[in-house]
């Protein structure tokens, strides 16, 4: 089951193609998060906002005991509050390399150059597990004990908006069904990967061994996520 806590606007929307999703409505008269029900993990930041009240909805999600996901504009947010991060439960972020620039006051470009060292470094710093998205995906865990965890599906395909919510919805669906936060986002970027290469055979495009396009065949996140289910199998 997915609840979904967003504005009156997007509900509409989300109601019409998805009308299994338990929807409550962010109004002035809403309680967050009392009114939003039992959940077994947050996902936060994908078109939430970046204003105080978003900041204070951040801060609420992130002092349960929840396992939390945070991307886009959460990521956004906590540059600004510092002070949310590290929490005792387990937590994830999934920024990109601009976001995690912002994160640690760093150059993306010098991320991008070195990801593996910036992406344990970010989990250090901030007590959470990062993915950190990319021509290479990369996961590190906080305490600095297991190995970094590299994802061998990643395809220029999924440079397109939108992808990266759908990796944040996967890898938050994976937390909720109480994988760890590395195994989770590990999981996630593999099925990810994966979906999307699928999606573009299923569009008559042609990737090497590696994901690499030889031929284009546009896709869009709504075909990743039309794909999930076919990468689900092929496991």
């Amino acid at each position: 089951m997915v609840r979904l806590v967003t504005f009156p606007g997007a509900a509409t929307a989300v109601r019409q193609v998805h009308p299994e999703v338990i929807i409550t409505e962010l109004t002035g008269e809403t309680r967050f998060p009392d009114d939003v029900g039992r959940v077994q993990a947050w996902a936060a930041g994908s078109g939430m906002g970046t204003d105080d009240a978003a900041a204070r909805r951040l801060a609420a999600v992130l002092a349960t005991s929840l396992p939390v996901l945070i991307d886009a504009d959460g990521l956004t947010l906590l540059a600004r509050h510092r002070e949310l991060l590290p929490r005792p439960a387990p937590t994830l972020i999934t920024p990109h390399a601009g976001e995690l620039g912002r994160l640690l006051d760093a150059d993306p470009a010098d991320i991008e150059a070195r990801r593996l060292e910036h992406a344990v470094r970010a989990a250090a710093k901030l007590g959470a597990c990062v993915l950190l998205k990319g021509s290479t995906t990369v996961v590190a865990s906080p305490d600095g004990l297991d190995p970094v965890l590299v994802n061998t599906t990643g395809t220029p395909w999924l440079a397109t908006a939108g992808t990266g919510d759908v990796l944040a919805g996967l890898a938050g669906a994976l937390l909720a069904q109480g994988l760890l936060p590395s195994q989770a986002a590990i999981c996630a970027a593999y099925l990810h990967g994966l979906a999307a290469r699928l999606a573009v055979a299923g569009t008559g495009g042609i990737a090497d061994e590696a994901g690499m396009p030889r031929a284009a065949a546009p896709i869009g996140a709504a075909d990743v996520v039309g794909a999930l289910p076919l990468a689900f199998r092929a496991l």
